[in-house]
């Protein structure tokens, strides 16, 4: 991965919530085709950095540049999902009383190209569109490893890891570059978790580069081709697995404290 193309590049990122500062000057570098891990200790800053990088938050200093481009720190988190990063969240956000086919196709619905009044107008090619988000819906719950026959169910029917899938499959929905991810395997029994990880592993091998942030220590160091440690809000360590665990900054701050 030391040779693939930069997708992501922050460049001294700092966050201040009060006198708190959250982030203090952090930069790093997401290749392209990558699976990259974000670990640290609780109130490392690793939430306020993925949500830095989403959106959600707007840094009061650094870059942001994306796929070559400059990416405004004041962008929306609108306007980068259809800059092409796409997120999930710690806590599942679906939309608990839409079926799960329609939770998908609201995913597809953020990147469509038939406007409003074409839509309100039922055009012929409002029509077209509409079955083909939902074709490409369908097509999304077979790749994330959901069985066609929850389509008709309701979010909130579903089992907890099907939710999280679900998730996925609703923000693969954007056609994202960069798609992170907030703890997928949080709540997961080890078979939920295995599978997940054949799944972020297929999604790195259809050229989707993927950023995760993940207490589960063991899922990060078998499953990432490089790893940030975050601690009081700065970059302690950068590098590939095998590296990262053995940096003795790493084992203080975070790995020694998970036993």
């Amino acid at each position: 991965m030391t040779d693939a193309a930069e997708l992501l590049a922050l460049r001294n990122i700092s966050k201040r919530f009060g006198g708190v500062k959250a982030l203090d000057g952090v930069s790093l570098s997401i290749p392209e085709g990558s699976i990259y891990g974000l670990i640290g200790p609780n109130g490392a800053g690793k939430t306020t950095l993925f949500n830095v990088i989403t959106g959600l938050y707007q840094a009061d200093a650094g870059e942001r540049e994306f796929a070559g481009k400059a990416m405004g720190l004041r962008l929306k988190a609108s306007e980068i999902v259809q800059r092409g990063i796409a997120r999930t969240f710690q806590n599942i956000r679906l939309f608990d009383f839409m079926t799960a086919l329609e939770n998908i196709m609201v995913g597809r619905h953020a990147c469509s190209r038939i406007g409003i009044w074409s839509a309100m107008l039922n055009t012929r090619a409002a029509r077209a569109e509409e079955i083909a988000i939902r074709q490409r819906a369908l097509a999304l719950l077979d790749y994330v490893g959901l069985p066609r026959t929850i389509a008709n169910s309701l979010a909130h029917e579903l089992s907890y890891g099907d939710q999280r899938r679900l998730e996925i499959a609703r923000a693969l929905a954007t056609e994202p570059r960069l798609l992170a991810l907030d703890e997928p395997a949080a709540g997961m029994n080890p078979t939920e978790t295995a599978q997940l990880k054949l799944l972020l592993e297929r999604i790195r091998a259809d050229g989707i580069t993927v950023l995760l942030i993940e207490h589960d220590v063991k899922l990060i160091m078998g499953l990432c081709d490089r790893v940030a440690v975050l601690d009081f809000g700065q970059l302690i360590a950068e590098g590939r697995p095998e590296q990262v665990r053995n940096d003795p900054r790493v084992i203080a701050a975070y790995l020694g404290s998970a036993g």
